[in-house]
Formats: structure tokens, sequence, C-alpha cells
């Protein structure tokens, strides 16, 4: 079969690119990730995008990054972006990635269609894996609490996979504390496959999981990937002066109702003022945003998107700034939880 000129059957990647990427150890584990890993949600994974996601992924391992992370609704139609990587994947040396997949949300109709049953987590993970043409993934999370189905139940679906070799590791995504602490218990009471690494939402402006789950998830030696670490942009300047024309933002018809709703909530002051700490240490807010989650030693690795192989580049920045201060961590503290 030949493959399109678009996607080189064997492209020659950088022999530097384990050079200058940190890779950190998640928890207790042997697994090992790099301090920025890339996410495939939004831009990448919609339709018409294949090819700078194509590059961006090509980019990315040129330069450490050896793990995307994926989830079965990811993209436009959902499931488009494991079907993109999935091709893409066959041009690479899978031995040298890290590819994680997730199910919680929607897929199809009918009552095994989301959520946390052992029924939807084996049948989405299926369907995952032929999307992605891969025999497994290395991490395989549920995506988000059920508030319905039996905790008891997720875990030992999380158990399953793991033992039928379709992952190598378990993951949870956006529990809390209690929540976390609740399927540790569950998964030791019946000593069934650990949870290596939890995928919460923690930025510079939303700060309230440092005390309610990372002590939790430090105490049992599990690892931190955080996502949205620049807050879905707002971590940037792109806003401070309205909402840009090009942006995505700029396609929604509440774009305009979103800005103001966020400039009432005082966020685009403590943008302004955080950029203005960022620019002091000669990094961009985003760079800055990035290190200041890495900068904890519980943080594994920070999960970026990018639509542009130029946003990879800038966030690979964040690895290059000046330890932090303790001045400018009392100036951030003052800004983020004035």
């Amino acid at each position: 079969m030949t493959m399109p000129k678009s996607q080189p059957a064997h492209p020659e990647f950088a022999e530097t690119r384990y050079s200058k990427m940190p890779y950190r150890r998640c928890g207790r584990s042997g697994l090992k990730l790099p301090a920025i890993s890339l996410g495939f949600w939004q831009s990448l994974g919609d339709a018409g995008n294949e090819e700078i996601l194509r590059r961006c992924a090509y980019y990315a391992f040129d330069h450490g990054i050896t793990h995307f992370d994926l989830a079965n609704n990811y993209g436009i139609p959902a499931g488009h972006s494991e079907s993109v990587i999935g091709n893409v994947l066959q041009t690479m040396p899978r031995d040298e990635l890290i590819i994680s997949t997730k199910a919680g949300y929607y897929m199809w109709p009918g009552p095994y269609g989301e959520w946390g049953s052992k029924k939807y987590l084996v049948a989405s993970l299926d369907q995952s894996l032929k999307r992605m043409k891969l025999d497994y993934v290395d991490i395989f999370y549920h995506h988000r609490p059920d508030p319905e189905t039996p905790l008891e139940e997720t875990m030992a679906a999380l158990d399953l996979i793991v033992k039928q070799g379709k992952a190598l590791y378990a993951g949870v995504s956006s529990y809390n504390g209690k929540q976390f602490a609740d399927a540790v218990k569950v998964i030791r009471d019946h000593d069934w496959t650990p949870i290596t690494i939890h995928q919460p939402k923690i930025n510079l402006l939303e700060r309230n999981l440092e005390l309610d789950l990372l002590p939790h998830t430090a105490a049992w030696g599990t690892g931190v990937i955080a996502f949205c670490p620049l807050a879905q942009g707002r971590l940037s300047d792109k806003y401070l002066k309205g909402i840009p024309a090009d942006s995505r933002m700029a396609k929604r018809e509440d774009a305009q109702k979103w800005y103001d709703q966020q400039k009432a909530a005082g966020i685009w002051d403590k943008v302004a003022r955080l950029n203005d700490l960022a620019l002091a240490r000669g990094q961009t807010l985003p760079q800055m945003a990035l290190a200041w989650l890495l900068r904890d030693e519980r943080i594994t690795s920070v999960l970026i998107g990018a639509s542009k192989i130029d946003q990879i580049a800038e966030n690979l920045k964040a690895l290059e700034g000046a330890p932090f201060t303790e001045e400018e961590l009392k100036k951030i503290d003052q800004v983020t939880r004035g």
C-alpha cells in the first residue's frame, strides 16, 4: 500500500529528541512521563485538521514529548482524534510513546454509552483501540466520577482491562480528593490494579485541588498530570484587549457574554497582573503558568493543547525559565488567592 505524500512512511525524527526534555517518575510506579505532554482535545481533533495534527505530533516527538493524550469523545465528530492519531502512529516508534485514552462521557445512545459501568468502559476501550489501530494503550482512564454506578464496579473494570492486557496502567480523571481516596480504598481492599495516575484540572486560576487532592495523590504514590494548565487560553495575553477576531472563541455565539462574565469575576484583572509578573521573569504568561505547575514535585506532567506548531514551541520554553523565587511565588499567591 502506498502512503500518501502528506504522511511519509518513515519520517526522520531528531536524534537529539531526548536531550532537553526532563522525564518525571509517575508517583511510585516505573512509568516516566515528559514534563510536558500533548493532548488532542479541541482543534487538533476536528475534521479537516488531520495534516496539522500529524505535523504537531511529529514536532512534539522531535522535542521529547513522548506522551500523547486522547479520549473516546475527542474531536468532531467524537472519536475523530483517535482515528487520526491512529494513522499517525503507524509512522512512529510505538515503543517510545505513551498513549492514553479515557472513557466516561457520552458516546452512543442508551444506558451503556457513558459514565462508569463495566459494560461501557470495556466496550469503549475496544472501540478506541480499533480507531487507533493499537493492541493496547499505555494508560486508560475513567474520565469522570459516576454518581450512580458503584465505585467497586468502575475500579473492577479498570483492573479487568489491565489484566486483559488492553492497558498497562490505570488512571482516573476529575476525581476530587474524597472521591480519589474512596477509589484507592476500594482498590486496596480488593488488591486490584493501583491508580498510577490522576488527571485533574489545576492551573493558576483554579487552585482548589492543590489542597483537596494533591495531598492524597502524594500519600498514595499516584502521579498527577494537570489538564487545562492554561485555563483554556485565559492564561495568556490574547484576551487582555478583548476577543481576537481570529480566535476559536470568536466563533461562539455567546463569546461576548462569556468575556463579560470573566471580566465581572475579575479574571482579566488577574490575568493582566500575572502577565506583568511573567514579563518581569522574562517569560510569556503561558510559559510561567506551566513552570508554576511544574515547580510542584507532586505534578508529574502538564498537558498542553495546540492548534499549531508555534504554540508547542512556545510552551516548551517553559522548561528554560529560572526557578521561582520566594518573592515571586508570594506575588503570584497574592494575585490568584486574593
